[in-house]
């Protein structure tokens, strides 16, 4: 039985800080039919692996389902499948492990093209920070800017938002009950704006803020945002609030941006 991807009625999502910048992994399943995404499966692989498959391990930092394996068969869950791999963006803390989780799941990688150089930076990319990882995945699907991705039982709608690396994208997962849900990377976070300084990136400030304005603020204000690192938030409060580009920060005026 095929099954069409809808906005998802209860998504259950989990979040993970990992690896040593402390970077927000998402696990989003639909309730309905066990289908699951993995989105910036940068680093502790294992960590997510052991968590989705048998509930083990330390877990999440964050979930707002069940705990546990009784308590999966409580909700009336299915047993979680992962069907595809996600990513923002290519930077090494994001992409790192995507090898390792692509091994366990023999899924497609979607990222975005213009990201392609960047990901084959990762090895030496965190080599600066004094640790390995594998040789960089190469990615199986490539997003397209306002396409509507359907990923099992779950879509997503890509906004590309060039600024912080030139293949950066926000995934909004579209939820019938309740607000969507925006996973950002690191485009935007809670009163702050991703770095544009990082070599061979292609960060640019007043392209971000351009990327920001035109692809996010249009967006219902209490959609839901998933930033790579730190708080939630949502987009009426960044819109209103953002000292770099938000209301506060005055119609076309900018700034070089706080660099999380």
């Amino acid at each position: 039985m095929v099954r069409l991807a809808m906005a998802v009625r209860k998504p259950w999502v989990e979040y993970f800080f990992v690896g040593i910048l402390q970077m927000r992994c998402s696990v989003v399943t639909d309730t309905a039919t066990g289908d699951t995404v993995i989105i910036d499966g940068g680093a502790e692989p294992q960590r997510i692996i052991d968590w989705i498959d048998s509930f083990s391990g330390k877990g999440p930092d964050w979930s707002n389902g069940p705990r546990s394996a009784g308590e999966m068969q409580q909700s009336k869950i299915p047993e979680r499948k992962v069907v595809a791999l996600l990513n923002t963006h290519a930077h090494f803390d994001h992409s790192g492990h995507i090898p390792d989780l692509k091994k366990e799941y023999e899924v497609d990688w979607y990222l975005h093209p213009d990201d392609t150089f960047l990901q084959t930076l990762a090895q030496r990319s965190a080599l600066r920070y004094g640790f390995e990882v594998p040789l960089p995945a190469i990615a199986d699907v490539a997003l397209k800017a306002g396409e509507k991705l359907e990923v099992g039982s779950l879509e997503f709608v890509v906004h590309h938002t060039p600024g912080h690396t030139l293949g950066g994208c926000c995934l909004r997962l579209l939820v019938e009950e309740g607000p969507d849900h925006l996973f950002v990377g690191d485009t935007l976070f809670a009163g702050s704006v991703g770095r544009t300084d990082l070599p061979d990136t292609g960060g640019d400030f007043e392209v971000l803020a351009h990327s920001i304005h035109t692809q996010l603020w249009p967006l219902a204000s209490d959609t839901i945002v998933y930033p790579g690192h730190g708080p939630l938030t949502t987009i009426g409060h960044e819109k209103e609030t953002n000292p770099f580009v938000g209301d506060d920060a005055g119609s076309g005026v900018y700034t070089i941006g706080k660099y999380s």
